[in-house]
């Protein structure tokens, strides 16, 4: 017989294991609506955490032989003043062998609940790699490190949770949710990244029309757009599910804003010198061609993509095409795509123009606040650049 105490934990315990298993069937449906791999890492991750009530944790993905780090969510540095989210543009890959936590997940397909990341027995063969602590202050204890595999067992990456917010270390029973998270986001994220293939290779077509449009150019303009988002709806108080809800189609249109310039001739797009006004005239129908693409349609991937191709080069005070928008009048997205457009262009090399200094770029971003730019995203923009630094770097041209 159990004493009333035992039958309560038991009780308890039976009950936690109900309510997981139905956050796995709604996380599996959840990650099923969700195209954009960034936007899927975003959710996977909080929910992961959410459940295991994680303070942060981080997702690699398999990259050319070795793990690349791809995002990371991390509350209490979030809620200092040091700014964690640079640290989603890192450029760091781990390998994959038995020296490091993830690379050890990844090579023997093994969960780990690590109890003291700090004092990791000497007969492991892996060991903790202290550096994000030392640059941020933070202090990593407990981790748990889990393969992401597809259904035959091939390696797409790991995931990792770190330091349960409401005990010292995680629990078997999060271990086993974790190892089970990762068996099922496993098919959601090679989904993603088959559909983010055809998405680039898409883009792909206007780079080899305008060699300005680069593959690395996109990147950076839907990075910029979505951490302005970002910054900006924080600075509102916008739910966390409403953020997240938004910057999935946003990151995608700020990538297509200018997919329209496939229409236009090659005389005029790989033209070194300065356009004619009936030249420029005819480039400004790009806007239009590239909202074509999306016209008619009330999906709101469709819609964002339409409004952000079309009014990106309307101005804050009304002079911008095609229709002479002004203030709020321009949707939201393309206000920050203008922002992300502009920056990128002035900072980054071109046939015609060497590339601005950071100072002299943002000094000029500055002058146009209330002209071409939506004030308010102006401040927001310069108070990131950190972040903004970070995003070159990962995203630069090779």
């Amino acid at each position: 017989m159990h004493s009333h105490t035992e039958q309560n934990t038991i009780d308890h315990k039976t009950q936690l294991k109900i309510e997981r298993l139905e956050y796995l069937l709604n996380f599996s449906e959840n990650l099923v609506l969700i195209e954009d791999i960034n936007s899927l890492l975003d959710q996977l991750l909080y929910d992961a955490r959410s459940e295991c009530m994680a303070e942060a944790g981080s997702i690699y993905l398999l990259e050319d032989g070795a793990l690349r780090f791809s995002y990371v969510q991390n509350d209490l540095l979030a809620r200092t003043k040091y700014d964690n989210r640079q640290y989603l543009y890192a450029d760091h890959t781990v390998a994959i062998d038995e020296k490091s936590i993830a690379g050890y997940t990844a090579s023997t397909g093994e969960t780990l609940n690590i109890k003291d990341v700090y004092n990791i027995p000497a007969t492991e063969s892996y060991c903790f790699n202290p550096i994000f602590d030392q640059e941020t202050g933070y202090r990593t204890r407990s981790i748990i490190s889990a393969p992401l595999r597809k259904e035959g067992g091939e390696l797409i990456g790991v995931i990792q949770l770190i330091n349960p917010s409401d005990k010292l270390s995680f629990s078997e029973d999060d271990k086993n949710y974790i190892y089970h998270i990762g068996r099922i986001a496993s098919s959601a994220i090679q989904r993603a990244q088959a559909g983010n293939a055809t998405f680039m290779r898409m883009l792909k077509m206007a780079e080899l029309r305008d060699p300005k449009e680069t593959g690395a150019h996109v990147n950076r303009v839907g990075a910029y757009s979505i951490e302005i988002y970002d910054a900006w709806a924080k600075n509102r108080g916008i739910e966390e599910q409403e953020i997240r809800a938004f910057k999935e189609p946003l990151h995608i249109a700020a990538m297509l804003h200018d997919i329209g310039k496939v229409a236009i001739s090659d005389l005029i797009l790989k033209k070194p010198a300065k356009l004619t006004d009936e030249e420029f005239d005819i480039m400004r129908g790009h806007t239009s061609s590239g909202a074509s693409l999306f016209n008619d349609s009330d999906i709101k991937l469709d819609r964002m993509s339409y409004e952000t191709t079309l009014y990106h080069h309307e101005c804050w005070n009304g002079t911008g095409y095609p229709h002479q928008l002004k203030g709020e009048e321009i949707p939201l997205h393309a206000r920050i795509v203008a922002v992300a457009d502009v920056y990128d262009a002035l900072i980054s090399v071109r046939a015609y123009k060497d590339s601005w200094s950071e100072d002299k770029v943002l000094s000029y971003m500055q002058e146009q606040s209330g002209k071409h730019f939506d004030p308010e995203l102006i401040d927001i923009f310069i108070s990131i650049q950190e972040i903004i630094r970070g995003i070159r770097h990962r995203y630069r041209e090779t």
